[in-house]
């Protein structure tokens, strides 16, 4: 190995998280009902093995050699049964890294040229749509909860490899969890986060 080379490997590189993730692309629909912006929700199939019958925004997992924000957009028009000209993406809102080894890609995205009540969802993949209004989110604040996130290390550890052996001082992370109540819905976990980072970057 010489410096040419070295050079080579990162003149173009972009970086990325290290390690290897699951990365996921989820679009924040926003929508016009009776002259007001809505944010669009989904609740999942209970025919899903992943979280079903939870709140979430349209969205899944990144295909090969596709980028984040045309994942976001192919995502909704399968789930919603949509055309991609009915989607106008107007930017992104901060990634999320998670303990559990999964990237999400949110982006923000204006639903143009269509009626809610006209929207034709897969039934295999969502049970229900709904709407709240972005106000409700402005005005109101989420609860939030720290849950501890720690190493669970095996017995087979090899700790005689390690400053101070099996009472080695791991370091312990704090996780949030955010809950927004609106009517008979609850939403809460990584889709209540994004809500929360969204209404972060507006009020900012």
């Amino acid at each position: 190995m010489n410096l040419k080379t070295i050079y080579k490997k990162f003149e173009d590189r972009k970086p990325k998280p290290e390690g290897k993730y699951k990365r996921f692309a989820i679009l924040i629909p926003l929508i016009e009902r009776n002259s007001k912006l809505h944010l669009l929700f989904e609740i999942r199939s209970q025919k899903l093995n992943t979280q079903p019958g939870e709140i979430c925004f349209p969205g899944g997992g990144i295909e090969k050699n596709e980028t984040p924000m045309k994942s976001s957009i192919r995502e909704t028009c399968e789930e919603l049964n949509i055309d991609e000209s009915n989607i106008r993406v107007i930017g992104s809102t901060d990634y999320i890294i998670t303990p559990f080894n999964l990237i999400l890609y949110p982006f923000v995205g204006i639903l143009e040229n269509i009626d809610f009540k006209n929207i034709n969802f897969s039934h295999d993949e969502v049970a229900e749509i709904f709407t709240v209004p972005l106000d409700y989110f402005m005005k109101n604040e989420p609860h939030k909860y720290y849950v501890t996130t720690k190493l669970d290390v095996p017995e087979d550890f090899p700790y005689h490899k390690i400053q101070n052996g099996r009472v080695y001082n791991w370091r312990t992370g704090r996780y949030p969890i955010i809950f927004y109540e609106y009517k008979k819905y609850v939403i809460w976990g990584m889709t209540a986060r994004i809500i929360n980072n969204f209404i972060n970057i507006l009020k900012s």
